[in-house]
C-alpha cells in the first residue's frame, strides 16, 4: 500500500498530465484522494496543476479543515468531499475542463450516443449536472443526484468530474470522456452519428459484467440501458438539423478558443 508521500507524488503526476493534455489551463482543476475514513489529500488553490510538488499537497478532514500543509486546499473541495460522503467505493476525484467535453457541456448536449464500445463498457453515458456557482454547495448538490448511476459527469458550463477506485482509475475516465467527445464531434461534422444497436450495446454490458469492472454504471442501476440517458438537458434527438449545425459550430468555436 502506498504511503502519503507516494500518493502526493501521484497527485502531482496526474496534475502534470491533465495540464499537458490541455484539460486545464492556468490554475484550473482539482484532484483529491481519500486516504482514510476522515482524511483526504487535495490539490491546493492558486497553483498550476502542471507544476505541483508533493509539499504543496494539503491534507484535510472530511469537513475541509486542514490537518497539514502550508497552502489552502482547492475552493472546490466541497464537491470532492460530498462525493466521498455519497460513495464509499470512491477513493479519488478528478475535476478538469477538457475542451471538447466542456464544449458539449456548454452547448447542453450530454454524451448519450452509443458510438464507442470502450466508452460504453467504461462509462455507459455521461449526463450533464445542472449549473452551480463554483466553490458553493450548488455544484455538489447538483452532482449528487447522478452519483448512483455514473462515474463521470459533465458540469454545465464548467467542465467534467470523474470518480474512481483510485487516482489512475478516476483520471483515465477523464481521458475517456474527452476522447468520446472528440469522436462524437468529429462524427457530427462528417455527416452524422451511427450508433451501435441496442442488442450489441446489451452484449457490451454483459462483457463489462464478466470483466468485473468496478464503479457505478447506467446498466447496473435504475437507468434503462436500451434508452437514451434521461437528463434535464435536451437530447440532440429533439434538435433540428439547422439547430444542430449551429450547436456543432458553437462547440467547435469553444474548443478552438480553449486551445488558443
Amino acid at each position: 500500500m502506498k504511503n502519503e508521500f507516494q500518493l502526493k507524488k501521484d497527485i502531482c503526476e496526474i496534475g502534470r498530465r491533465i495540464y499537458q493534455n490541455g484539460f486545464v489551463a492556468a490554475n484550473d482543476g482539482n484532484i483529491s484522494i481519500r486516504i482514510g475514513e476522515n482524511e483526504l489529500l487535495a490539490t491546493p488553490t492558486g497553483v498550476s496543476k502542471g507544476f505541483m510538488t508533493p509539499d504543496m499537497i494539503v491534507k484535510t478532514d472530511m469537513e475541509g479543515n486542514v490537518i497539514s500543509g502550508k497552502l489552502k486546499p482547492s475552493s472546490e473541495l466541497k464537491m470532492h468531499i460530498d462525493v466521498y460522503k455519497q460513495r464509499d467505493d470512491v477513493k479519488s476525484v478528478v475535476h478538469a475542463h477538457p475542451p471538447t467535453a466542456t464544449g458539449f457541456a456548454v452547448a447542453g448536449i450530454p454524451l448519450n450516443d452509443m458510438i464507442m464500445p470502450e466508452v460504453i463498457i467504461s462509462l455507459g453515458t455521461v449526463p450533464i449536472a445542472e449549473y452551480g456557482t463554483p466553490s458553493t454547495m450548488e455544484i455538489p448538490e447538483n452532482v449528487r443526484k447522478y452519483l448512483d448511476c455514473y462515474d463521470g459527469v459533465l458540469l454545465e458550463n464548467h467542465g467534467a468530474l470523474t470518480v474512481g477506485t483510485d487516482l489512475t482509475n478516476a483520471y483515465f475516465k477523464m481521458e475517456t470522456i474527452e476522447l468520446a467527445a472528440k469522436i462524437n464531434l468529429t462524427a457530427r461534422q462528417l455527416g452524422g452519428i451511427k450508433e451501435i444497436s441496442n442488442d450489441n450495446v446489451d452484449r457490451l454490458y454483459q462483457i463489462r459484467e464478466k470483466l468485473g469492472v468496478q464503479g457505478k454504471h447506467p446498466a447496473t442501476c435504475k437507468v434503462n440501458p436500451n434508452q437514451k440517458n434521461s437528463n434535464l438537458n435536451s437530447s440532440t434527438n429533439d434538435i433540428s438539423e439547422d439547430n444542430l449545425e449551429t450547436l456543432v459550430s458553437e462547440i467547435t468555436k469553444k474548443v478552438i478558443s480553449e486551445l488558443e
